[in-house]
């Protein structure tokens, strides 16, 4: 769950990785610091030392920190000169504070704060002194390259969260034990609905069966729905020669995220990190009019990109993924109902798969930036009025903007309360400038089109990931790789269970059945480990009616009912999307 973060409570937040630090240094010999900041969740402090931290570690740990809370340390900055600040480090043979030292600006302040006998290189800021410190806990232990480069040391991070309130700690403890019970990787494995194989690469998802049959029903409604808004399917290449990604700014910008280049014909080649290029391409390939405009382009197309190995996260952060992209091209008059056509349009989306609770942040224009002034103030005010319209809260994000256009990041609160970024629209000034977009006007003159990135779900990976966690791997019916499951109490039924099975199949509801020789409990128990929504018992007296006995997985006993009037009540359920 993602708390609302005041100021103050990152400060307190700060304050503790500090507090932290100064405990582990207490209690074990020759600790070499790296970096503490807050984070979202809490806060971390990288550390370099000869035993291995573990959990059974963090009582003692948190009872040194609890000591220097009631010791109502005072947290004092000291700012010094370069010179000064290397003696120090140099003297406590912290060689890593050394190297962040040298990443200081010249004449930029440098400061320490000292807490106690703890003295850290860091800018602040903190508290006023440590009883500021309120509820806190540490969680977890890992590993963590410095700098985050995998040729460097690796380093333990440890990992705390703190609160205002114990309350406060108290619900996020308990979101955070029911997140574990949520984990997409363990539920996507007992569930049968993916894999990464190492022999394979890290980071490379393999969809199985079930997977992909959920995957395939998310991307027919995606498909049918973005015909019904008026949008256009593109599919375009894996490769593009390097041209391509030079004049994109791939190659400038985003090369260590880049797979290496493939030799063809003598011409540099590569795998693709994104697809707009490609959407580009297309659009030059005729002479455009306004009365083309605009123009929705979208592709479910997949694409590569180089994550190092210790950030990779199941389905959360991989190396190929699909994204749901799309671009539109639009002329000035256009812009503003084509935003509050893509914010509904988004919206709709995370509605119909159970998400809503909806928030937005506004990025707007950075100091450094590409594009005329008026074309900034024009798309971001079709974005905030978007928003508005479509009654969204959001917040700004004060020159926030990447240095091509400004942007929406819509982000969906799930079942047990966890904030997750998922939906952005993202003006593009540079790209268009770039490759020379232009469109014939009214006037006979050539003009620039405004260019938005759009991607709804972000990526298929990442969403199918958020989905599985977001309902335990209990999908809705409509969602269910499999809908019904039919379990005859014996191999008499065995026959009349398979009409059944093909009668469902023609009505297109996905059905199994289970032919084991095992009691109807155990049957009825691997069905509801399975999360299947329906299992039908057939027993003798069932053939005897021509009706089946009908359980929900989650109401329980259903009664006895036909088929026909059991697919009706499937159908109407499916329809629903509930």
């Amino acid at each position: 769950m993602k708390s609302e973060k005041s100021p103050e409570l990152d400060k307190m937040r700060h304050s503790a990785a500090h507090v932290m630090a100064a405990a582990v240094c207490n209690l074990f010999e020759n600790v070499q610091l790296d970096i503490g900041p807050s984070t979202e969740e809490g806060f971390y402090y990288d550390f370099d030392l000869t035993h291995r931290l573990a959990p059974e570690d963090f009582v003692r740990i948190e009872a040194e920190m609890a000591r220097l809370i009631a010791a109502d340390l005072p947290f004092e900055r000291m700012e010094v000169s370069r010179e000064e600040a290397t003696r120090l480090l140099e003297e406590k043979q912290q060689k890593f504070k050394i190297e962040r030292l040298a990443d200081i600006p010249e004449g930029e302040a440098i400061s320490f704060y000292r807490c106690g006998n703890f003295i850290d290189l860091c800018r602040g800021p903190h508290l006023a002194s440590t009883k500021g410190i309120k509820a806190f806990k540490l969680l977890s232990v890992a590993g963590s390259y410095f700098r985050g480069r995998e040729s460097n040391p690796m380093l333990q991070r440890l990992y705390g969260t703190a609160f205002e309130k114990q309350q406060e700690l108290d619900d996020y403890l308990k979101c955070m034990e029911e997140a574990k019970l949520r984990d997409h990787r363990v539920i996507g494995r007992d569930l049968d609905l993916f894999s990464v194989q190492e022999s394979v690469g890290p980071g490379l998802v393999h969809w199985h069966p079930k997977g992909a049959r959920i995957r395939s029903l998310i991307e027919d409604f995606w498909r049918k729905e973005h015909f019904r808004n008026g949008y256009e399917l593109l599919y375009t290449p894996h490769i593009g020669r390097s041209g391509l990604w030079e004049t994109s700014g791939h190659l400038g910008f985003y090369r260590e995220s880049m797979y290496t280049s493939m030799d063809i014909d003598e011409q540099a080649y590569f795998v693709k990190p994104m697809n707009c290029p490609f959407h580009i391409q297309i659009y030059k390939s005729h002479k455009r009019s306004y009365r083309d405009l605009p123009l929705r382009w979208a592709e479910l197309g997949t694409v590569y990109r180089y994550e190092k190995a210790g950030v990779l996260h199941g389905l959360f952060r991989v190396r190929g993924f699909t994204q749901d992209d799309a671009h539109i091209f639009c002329s000035e008059e256009q812009i503003e109902e084509e935003i509050k056509r893509t914010v509904r349009f988004a919206i709709k989306m995370w509605r119909t798969f159970g998400f809503s609770e909806i928030t937005a942040y506004l990025a707007t224009r950075p100091a450094k930036a590409v594009g005329e002034e008026s074309r900034w103030t024009q798309a971001t005010q079709s974005l905030e009025s978007a928003l508005k319209a479509e009654g969204v809260p959001y917040e700004v994000d004060a020159g926030g903007g990447a240095f091509y256009g400004p942007k929406i990041d819509m982000k969906v609160r799930d079942v047990i309360g966890r904030e997750w970024q998922m939906s952005t629209i993202q003006f593009d000034f540079n790209m268009s400038e770039r490759f020379h977009l232009t469109y014939i006007g009214a006037d006979g003159q050539e003009h620039q089109p405004y260019m938005v990135h759009r991607a709804l779900f972000g990526s298929l990976e990442r969403f199918f990931g958020i989905l599985v966690e977001h309902y335990a791997g209990a999908f809705p019916f409509w969602l269910a790789p499999e809908q019904v499951r039919l379990l005859p109490l014996t191999d008499k039924q065995l026959a009349v269970a398979e009409t059944m099975a093909e009668q469902l199949r023609a009505a297109d509801f996905r059905v199994s059945v289970d032919s084991r020789s095992e009691k109807v409990g155990a049957k009825i128990r691997d069905a509801q480990m399975s999360k299947i929504p329906y299992m039908l018992v057939l027993g003798p007296r069932e053939v005897e009616q021509g009706t089946v006995s009908v359980r929900s997985r989650s109401a329980g006993d259903q009664g006895s009912m036909t088929i026909q009037v059991l697919m009706e009540k499937l159908r109407t359920e499916e329809a629903a999307r509930t």
